[in-house]
């Protein structure tokens, strides 16, 4: 009977045991690997969605001045391409890309709005100026519609869609949609980059300076030139922005007057 009852004992201490064991919860730290996971996964989608060509943002409706340029004996061959490609991305990163990287770092609707009051009276030439308020508000409206679960690009929409105090220039709404989306700074900046490199190539192409495929092999062999110069210019506040290529924002200006043209800029 003694042994019967120390067995009866033994058993009920083991199921105990067990029960204690199963309704322990999960590591804290396990849960919090396994969401931050989840997050950096989502954030490869977002980044490649923003940077997709198929996003309808109308980046494609201009060609940075390069149909000017053409028509104007400045670029007349591939090689004149690639310079006026470097070119450009050099303007790029000393003009907007302190504005991209400034939006990015704070992400929020007090600094984006001063950022593009800023950019407006900065811009000097109309046509460069009506291109980027285009691009900047229908990215705006792109990034609302696919990034609905980002309550405060709703209220940006909601605020100031239609209003006169903001002109949606496309650098501080790219960084501040990054910022919002959870990019860091540098990767931001560097996607800004490279969505203007990609833009002048294919204004390249159906301007039929280039094919398609010697398209591709331009952005291969221009890529570290993009890098230079986001390294160069990268993380630098706005009031060192400046504009290192006139010329090119010369040509730019003279698009509207062109009595045939295929871009919007």
């Amino acid at each position: 009977m003694e042994q019967d009852h120390s067995a009866s004992k033994k058993m009920r201490v083991d199921d105990a045991a067990d029960a204690v064991m199963t309704e322990v919860p999960a590591p804290a730290t396990a849960t919090a690997t396994a969401t931050a996971s989840s997050m950096n996964q989502q954030l490869f989608w977002s980044q490649w969605q923003l940077l997709d060509s198929i996003l309808p943002t109308g980046g494609f409706a201009h060609s940075y001045g390069l149909e000017a340029a053409m028509q104007s004996r400045v670029v007349n061959n591939p090689e004149d391409l690639r310079l006026f490609l470097v070119q450009a991305m050099e303007n790029v990163g000393s003009l907007l890309l302190p504005f991209v990287y400034c939006a990015s770092k704070s992400p929020d609707a007090a600094t984006w709005v001063k950022l593009d009051q800023l950019l407006e009276a900065t811009l000097t030439n109309e046509v460069g100026r009506k291109a980027s308020t285009s691009q900047g508000s229908a990215l705006l409206r792109v990034a609302t519609s696919v990034f609905t679960e980002i309550q405060l690009l709703q209220d940006l929409r909601k605020t100031f869609f239609g209003s006169t105090s903001v002109s949606f220039h496309h650098a501080p709404i790219f960084g501040l949609i990054c910022g919002l989306v959870g990019f860091d700074s540098e990767t931001t900046q560097r996607a800004y980059m490279f969505v203007t490199m990609r833009d002048v190539i294919s204004a390249a192409t159906r301007l039929n300076l280039i094919g398609p495929l010697a398209a591709s092999v331009l952005q291969h062999q221009v890529a570290p030139d993009a890098e230079r110069m986001v390294q160069k210019w990268r993380d630098r506040d706005v009031s060192e922005a400046s504009q290192t290529a006139p010329l090119l924002d010369a040509l730019q200006g003279c698009h509207a007057y062109m009595f045939s043209r295929l871009f919007c800029s």
